[in-house]
């Protein structure tokens, strides 16, 4: 019985391998020349964001952060040409703003802010729109605010957070995360990944309000996705945990089988 099911057994562990192996093919890493470590998310839990910042608004108007952060916001780094993560982030975030239990504009307030000097605010304007019409809820305009600028507000904002970016070509490496900020512009949680909960920013946002600094739970995505301008795909960087733990606990149930199979014989 013990030897019809180890060519399964071996074809399975081979695909898992490929699959959570870190460099199986062109792209799976950090893109050629760039050093993971310029790149990711060093957690600022409770440090104070430059409120003082300015920035443009959608009508190309200056504006300060401390105008805008004057409640819960949930704030979101991306660049509007992004082929990448930004995308499906924003995209997750409007889901989880249609089901929320909190009111926006009256319990918080979203701001995207571009680290693209490049972005005007013609196009922040065209996003705003864009992502009010996905709204099946009221949502007031005012509540979801998306600003352009410069260095050094840029990397003032950026670095107050711990966002850490790198130019690629005419296209950025960078991570996908929300950083929840208190009416004081403390920074109290960070959410990653693409898909969230709306038990998790409701949560994040009654935290905020009171002003209370809370530990990520989840890590493990920090890292996992980014954009590989070249590929144009996802790359996978964390799976030095989550595939290393896959692949042990796929080896130690083949090694299971096969031994369970010879000792039937």
């Amino acid at each position: 019985m013990g030897l019809p099911i180890r060519p399964a057994i071996f074809g399975c562990l081979l695909i898992l391998l490929l699959a959570c192996s870190p460099s199986g093919e062109p792209g799976a890493g950090a893109p050629d020349g760039t050093d993971p470590g310029e790149v990711g998310l060093s957690e600022r839990l409770g440090s104070q964001v430059p409120l003082d910042t300015v920035f443009k608004d959608e009508d190309g108007k200056p504006i300060a952060l401390k105008t805008l952060v004057d409640k819960p916001t949930v704030l979101t780094l991306n660049y509007f040409a992004c082929a990448g993560i930004c995308t499906p982030l924003l995209h997750g975030l409007t889901e989880v703003l249609n089901t929320t239990a909190r009111q926006p504009g009256r319990d918080f307030r979203v701001v995207t802010v571009s680290f693209d000097e490049r972005d005007a605010p013609a196009i922040a304007k065209m996003k705003r729109i864009n992502y009010l019409k996905e709204m099946k809820r009221p949502f007031p305009p005012e509540a979801w605010r998306f600003l352009t600028g410069k260095d050094p507000s840029i990397r003032k904002l950026t670095d107050s957070v711990g966002f850490e970016f790198k130019a690629w070509g005419k296209e950025f490496i960078h991570p996908g995360v929300l950083v929840v900020l208190s009416p004081k512009g403390v920074v109290t949680r960070y959410m990653y990944g693409v898909n969230f909960l709306p038990a998790d920013l409701d949560m994040a946002i009654d935290e905020a309000a009171k002003g209370l600094v809370r530990p990520s739970v989840v890590k493990a995505l920090a890292f996992c996705f980014s954009n590989d301008p070249r590929g144009r795909r996802y790359v996978v960087k964390a799976v030095s945990i989550v595939g290393t733990a896959t692949m042990l606990a796929a080896l130690g149930f083949a090694a299971w089988l096969v031994l369970g199979g010879r000792r039937k014989t």
